[in-house]
């Protein structure tokens, strides 16, 4: 197949399937060095991406308003630049109608998008295969590489080191405590249990966004560490890469913070709840521990969690073992 010099990837979901895109873009940037590579995200998930040293840009839809509008301009755009490859890590009709329409000689995507009747090149996307996502992905390119894998990978700048470089002094971890979906969050008891386990001379940063900061002021009020600092809501999700990169642990959710880490290689804890790794969202990282209930007969009890537990006992997460949380 003749190169490509012009290649876009979209992944518009959530930030966790946004950052395993990246995944592509390390392996396309291998094959092809000289091509120029672009991605389109979904509004607020940009930020991941600003000077990221392969990117020639970052196209953005802004879901939240005047969608239909949006995705019109979106195509717009895309048919301008000309790109000839488009490689589509969505299922759903959105994203498809972009990469039907593209004008790319070149189209892929799963078999499960709407559109895929359209594209050159098609993969099924299974859950629960066995498989990672960042392999699903890997499908998707591999009539035109091969079937060896890239991890995921984020850069942050300079300016993220130097925003963050007075909160790496001594030992510390860091907690990303927040999850979107109730099932799929350690209980608040788990969390304030966890830091009470972690020896006093290590500070605990606690993640996350602006709308977590009640959850984060719950857990410091009431556990018996003396070295909690709130940061969720003063950070970037590249500056808090930088921190959990120089972090002893990370202890995350089934959540976009667990793909924050593989993305820097970071040590990292992944408690799952309600979901399970052989979804295919397991950390990535070379040091990293997945604790989680095991032989629960309700569990998993969805993909993507629930605002309360279906059952109404919450037993995948109330029953969590921390004894090997930390050592």
């Amino acid at each position: 197949m003749t190169p490509f010099k012009n290649i876009l990837v979209i992944q518009t979901a959530f930030i966790g399937d946004a950052i395993l895109a990246s995944s592509l873009l390390e392996k396309l940037h291998k094959y092809f060095p000289d091509a120029t590579l672009s991605i389109l995200v979904r509004k607020g998930n940009e930020g991941i991406y600003e000077a990221h040293p392969f990117l020639k840009e970052t196209l953005v839809w802004n879901k939240k308003e005047k969608k239909i509008k949006n995705l019109f301009g979106l195509l717009s755009i895309i048919r301008k630049n000309k790109f000839d490859a488009v490689i589509n890590c969505h299922r759903y009709g959105s994203s498809g109608f972009l990469t039907a329409f593209s004008g790319a000689r070149h189209t892929a995507g799963y078999k499960e998008n709407p559109f895929s009747f359209m594209f050159n090149f098609t993969s099924k996307h299974i859950i629960g295969d066995g498989r990672h996502e960042v392999e699903r992905y890997n499908q998707l390119i591999e009539d035109f590489t091969d079937k060896t894998l890239s991890n995921p990978k984020l850069y942050p700048s300079i300016k993220d080191e130097e925003k963050i470089k007075s909160l790496m002094n001594g030992s510390y971890v860091c907690m990303a405590p927040a999850s979107v979906w109730y099932t799929k969050q350690l209980p608040l008891e788990k969390w304030i249990k966890l830091c009470d386990k972690i020896p006093s001379e290590n500070t605990i940063y606690l993640l996350g966004a602006k709308g977590d900061i009640h959850l984060c002021n719950e857990i410091k009020s009431r556990s018996k560490h003396l070295k909690i600092e709130i940061l969720a809501g003063t950070l970037t999700l590249l500056q808090s890469c930088v921190l959990m990169k120089g972090a002893l642990m990370n202890y995350v959710n089934d959540s976009g913070p667990l793909h924050m880490a593989s993305s820097v290689n970071a040590p990292v804890t992944a408690f799952f709840c309600s979901t399970v790794p052989e979804f295919g969202f397991g950390p990535l990282s070379d040091n990293k521990t997945v604790i989680q209930v095991e032989d629960l007969k309700c569990r998993p009890c969805g993909l993507h969690g629930h605002k309360a537990c279906p059952e109404g006992h919450f037993k995948c997460g109330n029953l969590i073992p921390l004894e090997n949380s930390w050592s």
